[in-house]
């Protein structure tokens, strides 16, 4: 075992224990890129058996999100519910295929996504400084 790995433990621990609901979900969407990023480097260099643990992943990650997702929150939820709901099918659809293309695609939206929710988390941030 690596000897670093229990304080990794406990920082990764401390972070998610001590995050805002803001930097939990900007959290997410930065694993979900990185499992995306991950499946589709395994797709593209030839190793589609590497792709579906960071996809099936990706999928758990998905589900979460819709489903921590509060549709009374605001007006745009239900758009957003729709969004995750079609995101899952995609990644599904990729990793039963290996799907390079609709890894990429997805990986284009959740990147897209995460960027738009870590500015608005900032931006909150800013706002209560």
């Amino acid at each position: 075992m690596n000897p670093y790995q229990n304080g990794r433990e406990a920082y990764l621990a401390a972070s998610v224990s001590t995050a805002s609901p803001q930097q939990l979900l900007v959290m997410l969407y930065e694993r979900l890129t990185l499992d995306l990023q991950r499946a589709s480097e395994a797709l593209r260099t030839g190793e589609p058996s590497k792709a579906h643990e960071p996809l099936l992943h990706a999928q758990e990650i998905v589900l979460e999100l819709n489903a921590s997702l509060d549709l009374k929150a605001w007006d745009g939820a239900s758009g957003l519910a729709s969004l995750y709901d079609y995101l899952h099918a995609e990644l599904v659809k990729a990793n039963i295929g290996k799907n390079l293309r609709i890894t990429d695609f997805c990986l284009d939206l959740v990147s897209t996504l995460r960027d738009t929710w870590r500015d608005a988390a900032m931006g909150l941030v800013a706002e209560s400084a």
